[in-house]
């Protein structure tokens, strides 16, 4: 379907729009800025009352940092990180959504992406947390800035379930497609996991996941279903695009993306791929 048929087909009324959307590869360009253009149809998007949400799979600190240093001054936004394990408010300054995998099972990963030979890491509520700093790690802080803990006893530092873990594998894919076999059956209850890049392998709660964001904030802010918008270009993205009344799928995202949105755009995220979709929910 085209990009006016998916329009037309929503029933439009007065109602709030929610709007959410992946940032890599999706609303930043490829020098991880916001497009004019792009940053015009936000700023007119919520001047009429609608709600703008950015939904990553970064952890909060970085997320957050990314929002305040694209200068984006949008009432009543909300970041979602972790792939929607914790969502908070700008505008009130909390968090109003949180979830983690069990301490236990985080000391179990760890063990096991020892002995699959794997990078993995995870959080707290201010550092990255790795047993060891290694290439994988190095190349995951040339985007993300979060402060890194190094411990033998990396656990120690682990106090509070955290929202999400990330195996990385630069070389290696099938022995990272190994270790993640074993986890999906040996977690299959309690985890998913998924591909957000060719080298990122994202590991969150069954009760996570950027659909579940969708779902949770559009009932918290009383919108209507079809009043949800969300976008993406990578696999972790798939879950709001198919929750969401119109999925947007990037030019520039995975086949697997497009096939699971209403709507893909006719412009890549760097050449304001959004922006014509934001201002024909506006007419």
């Amino acid at each position: 379907m085209s990009e006016q048929e998916i329009i037309s087909a929503q029933s439009v009324g007065d109602g709030k729009y929610l709007f959410l959307t992946d940032l890599d590869g999706t609303l930043l360009n490829k020098e991880k800025k916001i497009t004019p253009e792009t940053e015009r149809v936000l700023m007119e998007y919520s001047a009429r009352g609608n709600i703008f949400a950015i939904c990553t799979g970064r952890d909060i600190n970085s997320a957050r940092s990314v929002y305040r240093d694209l200068g984006l001054d949008l009432p009543g936004s909300y970041v979602a990180a972790y792939n929607g394990g914790q969502i908070y408010s700008v505008e009130q300054d909390e968090t109003i959504y949180r979830t983690g995998i069990p301490k236990e099972v985080v000391a179990e990963l760890f063990e096991m992406a020892k002995e699959y030979g794997v990078h993995i890491h995870t959080y707290n509520d201010r550092f990255i947390l790795t047993p060891e700093y290694n290439e994988c790690m190095d190349f995951y802080r040339r985007v993300i800035k979060t402060p890194v803990i190094v411990s033998d006893h990396i656990m120690e530092f682990v106090d509070v379930p955290p929202c999400k873990m990330i195996c990385i594998e630069l070389h290696d894919h099938e022995k990272q497609e190994r270790f993640r076999r074993a986890a999906s059956e040996r977690y299959k209850d309690l985890l998913n996991l998924m591909y957000s890049n060719d080298y990122y392998l994202e590991l969150i709660p069954k009760e996570s996941g950027k659909g579940s964001a969708l779902i949770r904030l559009r009932e918290i802010l009383g919108i209507l279903p079809d009043h949800t918008l969300a976008a993406g270009d990578a696999d972790n993205d798939i879950s709001m695009i198919r929750a969401a009344g119109i999925g947007i799928a990037m030019k520039n995202a995975a086949d697997t993306v497009k096939a699971a949105a209403d709507v893909i755009t006719e412009e890549d995220n760097d050449h304001d791929g959004l922006a014509p979709i934001l201002w024909k929910i506006l007419k």
